[in-house]
């Protein structure tokens, strides 16, 4: 059975009809065509089930395909034939066990060849049961698959067939609609694990990175992830012991002069690689980065001819023998880099690895201005850029250093005293006999080994992985429960990592250009975790701990003014109901704030929208206030029900007796739980004295002036950040409370 379809938009009263060269067909007579059908859910799509199998019987010898047209039917009978000149044309197939999809894009727009697929995957030919050739897996994207190629047979088809014909071999494809650099290191070491190939085609586009609708801005940093993601695919197959072949670059029709020109950097420097690069551009490039005149199906994809040219641009020397084959064995070559001719010297190898040894008792610091010893790296190191990270970190020397695009070492990298480190590159991490990959995004890997968690951050920027993150926080629950830090910095901030049975639970850092081992600590049992939950009177304690990076989610108090304490223990008390009840809110517009009439210290200044119009109607106001203070409330609970310990950290003037009606009621509602009250504000600290668990500072954290003097902000936040480091709060204990609560909490 063959669908037909194309795109048509057609007015009230029209049709599509197919008419063509069979008796089925309609024998090019229009008054019998076939009509098409349609849908309110998939119009302009219109399409029709036709069992040519019948044709293909009575067409005889010599008669393989069958030719049509679609034609615009009008609701008085009238026929518009959709373009003059050639004809549409499908080979005719045996289709038994499936249907096979013809798509024939638009209406009018005729294709000189067609693009036909089956409705479901289809299963691969199997390796013949005695066989003398090799395993050949290809990994890539739809051009790999074979799209807009006649029944998928495109360049990697065409490939296997001649392969197994030739000499024995068996191709297998693992490709993936929409596959770029990113997704392709996420799957590639199950798929070598799972397939042990002899040799792994990667064929990979810069036009699903985004080159040819990203801003002119962001086209260099494409460039420049693809390759080093090609880069990584490279050592991570050569790693595995299979030797790897590059498909190359090919053209996109939304290509311009710019786009075109860092495709043609790319592929000079794929062939300048130490690897074998299927080089394609030359047979499909019409001078502009655009494909040749009707070798192309749509602007990212070739047709059955550009499909067939690409498979007769490759070199099938390349697959003729084992030994061709055959990945590099042999073990390492030493190489030696640089000696002091004392107690200091870099040993590289033929397999990416550079061994650095230090006899002195003393630690030796490598920087990118130690000239001399950079220079010899670069002549003699033959390192590729990216992330190099210590076989097994020692105390006291750097756990991973970066080189750069001219192979020098680009950080600060210290070796400790009596110390011999061996650095392999970032992909050698990758194998599935290593590590099992948790995230990918190009920059950042997150990498489970055993019981341990690695993150590996080859970009120029810090990453702050935190519970905000869902989709980080959610894929570390494949993490065991329980306290994570780094050994060889155990006591730096933000580089001790906590997961729950809801995954992370606190903030780390991966700082750029480099890679951190979170081991495993101690079970969740033996920290405290704090959790810190400011209590208004403004936004100045949000702010600081914004500073600090010890801010979370958003909380209450955090974006409202308070000004009196007793509402504050008024609201926690009646578990803030009426906090954002409409009954008791009003809009005052020379002010553009919210005030409320129950708790008349209560406002809100941040509700209002720009494209609000809170006099003639409030109530979008209204709602958007119970989605945000219903979640702030309920996370509010959640910390105090979660957490180990709790600050709460109230800025502002108060008064003796509303501090004691507070603390009463936050123990009413801590039930036991350790907590201490923080306050903040310019007046004695002896209106407060003997109170228990109260602590005061007699200091005035202003906001406003906090956003007109950076400096000002700075030295607030140094100040709170003491005052929180002589209560034993740091970065590797706080409670992170996600912005999503748990279902189950």
């Amino acid at each position: 059975m063959y669908r037909f379809q194309v795109s048509a938009h057609t007015t009230v009263g029209e049709a599509i009809g197919l008419v063509g060269s069979t008796p089925q067909l309609g024998q090019w007579d229009t008054k019998g065509c076939i009509r098409l059908q349609t849908s309110p859910d998939r119009y302009p799509l219109w399409w029709a089930d036709i069992d040519l199998e019948s044709d293909r019987d009575r067409s005889g010898a010599g008669h393989d395909k069958i030719e049509y047209k679609y034609v615009r039917l009008g609701a008085r009978g009238s026929a518009i034939w959709e373009a003059l000149g050639t004809n549409r044309w499908v080979p005719l197939e045996t289709t038994h066990d499936f249907v096979l999809i013809v798509d024939d894009r638009e209406f009018a727009q005729v294709q000189p060849w067609p693009y036909g697929y089956p409705d479901r995957p289809l299963p691969q030919a199997l390796p013949p049961q005695e066989t003398h050739g090799q395993k050949i897996l290809v990994v890539g994207s739809s051009v790999a698959m074979g799209c807009s190629a006649w029944m998928l047979r495109g360049w990697a088809w065409l490939l296997g067939q001649t392969l197994g014909q030739k000499y024995g071999h068996h191709l297998v494809s693992r490709c993936v609609l929409g596959a770029n650099v990113a997704m392709t290191l996420q799957r590639l070491p199950a798929l070598l694990a799972q397939e042990q190939p002899d040799l792994v085609i990667i064929a990979l586009s810069l036009g699903n990175e985004g080159l040819a609708y990203c801003s002119p801005g962001d086209r260099q940093a494409v460039q420049d992830r693809f390759e080093r993601g090609l880069q990584k695919l490279l050592q991570l197959s050569r790693a595995m012991g299979i030797k790897p072949v590059l498909g190359g670059v090919y053209p996109h029709d939304n290509y311009g002069p710019e786009q075109y020109q860092r495709l043609r950097e790319t592929q000079a420097r794929m062939l300048s690689w130490d690897v074998p690069v299927l080089d394609w551009l030359a047979v499909l490039d019409d001078g502009t980065g655009r494909w040749r005149r009707s070798l192309s199906f749509d602007a990212a994809h070739p047709n059955s001819e550009g499909h067939r040219l690409m498979y007769e641009a490759i070199d099938l020397s390349l697959f003729k023998t084992p030994e061709s084959l055959a990945p590099q064995g042999q073990p390492p070559t030493a190489i030696p880099v640089y000696s002091d001719g004392e107690q200091f010297q870099a040993i590289a190898d033929s397999h990416q690895q550079l061994r650095v040894v230090n006899t002195s008792p003393y630690p030796y610091t490598i920087t990118p201005t130690w000239q001399q010893f950079q220079s010899a790296l670069r002549t003699h190191g033959n390192l590729h850029p990216g992330v190099y990270i210590a076989q097994d970190g020692v105390p006291g020397s750097d756990g991973s250093f970066f080189v750069g695009e001219d192979g020098r070492i680009e950080t600060v990298v210290t070796i400790g005293p009596r110390t011999c480190q061996k650095y392999r590159t970032a992909a050698c991490f990758f194998a599935p006999q290593t590590a099992q990959i948790l995230f990918y995004d190009g920059q950042l890997a997150l990498l489970k080994e055993g019981s341990a968690l690695r993150a590996i951050n080859e970009s120029e920027h810090s990453y702050n992985i935190h519970p905000m993150w869902q989709e980080v926080r959610s894929l570390l629950k494949a993490m065991p429960p329980g306290v994570y830090h780094d050994p060889l910095q155990p006591d730096a901030p933000f580089r001790t990592l906590i997961v729950g049975p809801d995954g992370l639970e606190n903030r780390v850092k991966a700082l750029p250009q480099s890679a951190v081992l979170f081991e495993y600590k101690c079970p969740l049992s033996e920290i405290s975790r704090i959790g810190i939950v400011p209590l208004g009177d403004r936004c100045a304690a949000r702010m600081l701990l914004y500073k600090m990076e010890y801010d979370g989610p958003a909380f209450p108090f955090d974006l409202t003014r308070t000004t009196n304490l007793s509402d504050i223990a008024d609201m926690i008390a009646s578990g803030f109901d009426d906090m954002w009840n409409p009954a008791y809110l009003y809009y005052d517009a020379e002010a553009r704030r919210l005030y409320h009439r129950k708790w008349t210290g209560l406002s809100f200044g941040h509700e209002v929208e720009d494209w609000d119009d809170p006099i003639s109607n409030i109530f979008p106001v209204f709602e958007r206030m119970r989605n945000r203070y219903s979640a702030r409330a309920a996370r509010f609970w959640y910390v105090i029900d979660k957490s180990d310990k709790l600050l709460f950290v109230r800025t502002g003037v108060t008064e003796r007796g509303n501090v004691i009606d507070l603390m009463a009621k936050l123990r009413d509602k801590c039930q036991g739980k350790p907590f201490q009250l923080l306050l903040l504000s310019p007046q004695s600290s002896g209106e407060f004295a003997n109170l228990s668990q109260v602590l005061h500072y007699n200091l005035e954290f202003n906001p406003d002036r906090m956003y007109a003097e950076l400096d000002y902000w700075l030295d607030c936040t140094e100040i709170l950040r003491n005052i929180l480091n002589s209560l034993g709060i740091t970065s590797n204990n706080l409670f992170w409370c996600p912005p999503k609560i748990p279902r189950a909490a």
